[in-house]
């Protein structure tokens, strides 16, 4: 970010989807912040000193280090109440949804959010891949289906309206918390030929300079290995 005291601080993982759904929207409204990784393949979320941040031992945590939260002891420690916070906040800088007089247009986004953040995210995480495994399943298979199953999802829902990005030509916060979701699915080898509106979109948003710099490999923990 540019050198200034930055005005938060994201706890976060590099491969976490939620995670990136904030570096991006912070990159995309150019808000400064810092990040203090938490290693959940290390098991870092359990550790006391981040349970006391975050009690669902989950990233990422946002706080706020400047402006009139800054000494009110907050954490936002859920990714779509951030990105609602953040929109609150610096609703001028990029906005991530539609104007208050589409009430109808600010449903669609945050049902398009929905898919994403409530209907695929949850049950592919990490802590459910790794009790798919204890119970003896394949976490690959498991998260390989029900990813194309959300994003089939989002591709119908998506594809009367769609633009550039989900609604029209402007980004929002679904565009937001979709490209980690498609980041996920590569990295699962789901079929993205299936979704070709989704792929279009996807596509448009990886060219941006802000979903470039929030990518996973992009990141301050990424290993070297995995870099570039």
């Amino acid at each position: 970010m540019a050198n200034r005291d930055p005005d938060f601080c994201l706890y976060t993982y590099f491969r976490s989807s939620c995670s990136a759904r904030l570096r991006i929207a912070l990159a995309l409204k150019s808000i400064s912040y810092s990040s203090k990784p938490v290693n959940l393949l290390k098991g870092e979320q359990r550790l006391a000193e981040y349970s006391d941040i975050n009690p669902s031992h989950s990233v990422p945590s946002l706080q706020p280090l400047s402006g009139p939260d800054a000494n009110a002891d907050v954490l936002i420690t859920q990714s779509i109440a951030a990105l609602e916070y953040l929109e609150e906040r610096y609703p001028d800088s990029a906005p991530l949804l539609p104007p208050t007089s589409s009430p109808a247009d600010r449903a669609y986004v945050r049902s398009l959010v929905g898919v994403i953040a409530c209907d695929l995210q949850p049950v592919t995480n990490l802590r459910i891949l790794t009790r798919v495994d204890g119970l003896g399943g394949s976490k690959a298979e498991w998260a390989k289906e029900l990813m194309g199953d959300g994003l089939a999802a989002y591709e119908r829902l998506v594809a009367a309206r769609a633009g550039r990005f989900s609604l029209g030509d402007a980004i929002s916060l679904a565009d937001v918390c979709l490209i980690p979701a498609v980041w996920g699915a590569m990295r699962f080898k789901v079929d993205m030929t299936a979704f070709p509106v989704v792929t279009r979109i996807f596509e448009e948003m990886s060219g941006l300079d802000a979903v470039k710099q929030a990518h996973w490999k992009n990141q301050l923990d990424t290993p070297e290995e995995l870099r570039g």
